[in-house]
């Protein structure tokens, strides 16, 4: 198992769990929890066996987005080089993986952490959860995918008095807005969420990842161009095993066993 020194990370029955952990600091990233989760979010990717994936956090909060000490420190990274290290390339990793990567918010998610929360596929908040879009407090824009991200889920109105006013959004309003998929007792988060992903572990999910691909695409493109990605990905997912086990379940009236392949 990979062992790490700013999240913890554990398999189990397929779902790989990452859970960020700097708690003294509401799990604000510097660059090094960063390393860590890229890594772990690689290796998520690559590993066969690996059919999910969890994103949570230890403590009272999810994340706090930016570590300041870091970004304030004399002769420290500047804000180019914090987003272009950890930001951006998480970000993308998260989209690009061709598995579910299903967020569990434990507490306050502001700023960056909001913003990456939102880009997982799926995200449960627990019940005493708030997502705050943090950056205008301090001056800044906000980045992680928010601006992508956040008036796709919830329109382009709510989206832009969300960022300017910098204010908390409770997990249950969250929901009603359509930002993220469910809220939950806080003590029942992490055992919902992971029979949720261990329920999406267990189906196809080679066909679950070009559907995520073809999601991905749909973001930008026009409806002919995206009619022809459904065309391209729908041939590959027919050649792929779990479609014949699939077909093959069906008329033996048996439950599939699904691969990912």
């Amino acid at each position: 198992m990979k062992t790490y020194n700013n999240i913890e990370f554990e398999i189990k029955e397929g779902v790989a769990i990452i859970t960020l952990n700097r708690t003294d600091v509401l799990n604000s990233f510097n660059f090094e929890m960063a390393d860590d989760t890229i890594d772990a979010l690689t290796f998520s990717s690559n590993e066969k066996n690996i059919r999910a994936i969890i994103l949570t956090a230890n403590g009272k909060g999810f994340c706090a987005g930016q570590d300041l000490e870091e970004a304030t420190r004399e002769n420290g990274p500047n804000i180019e080089e914090i987003v272009d290290h950890t930001y951006n390339p998480i970000i993308k990793l998260i989209r690009n993986i061709e598995k579910p990567v299903i967020c569990a918010v434990n507490g306050v998610a502001a700023g960056a952490g909001a913003n990456i929360a939102i880009a997982c596929d799926i995200t449960f908040a627990a019940e005493s959860a708030n997502f705050i879009q943090s950056f205008s407090n301090i001056g800044l824009v906000p980045d992680s995918g928010g601006t992508f991200f956040l008036p796709r889920l919830i329109g382009m109105q709510r989206a832009t008095a969300m960022m300017f006013l910098g204010n908390k959004v409770s997990a249950s309003n969250a929901k009603e807005l359509g930002m993220i998929y469910e809220t939950v007792a806080d003590d029942k988060l992490m055992e919902v969420v992971f029979d949720f992903a261990y329920k999406l572990s267990k189906r196809p999910t080679k066909g679950l990842g070009l559907t995520k691909k073809a999601l991905n695409k749909a973001f930008t493109n026009s409806l002919d161009d995206q009619l022809g990605v459904e065309k391209e990905l729908q041939a590959i997912a027919a050649k792929s095993h779990d479609h014949q086990e699939g077909i093959t379940a069906f008329f033996e009236k048996r439950r599939p066993n699904y691969t990912g392949e």
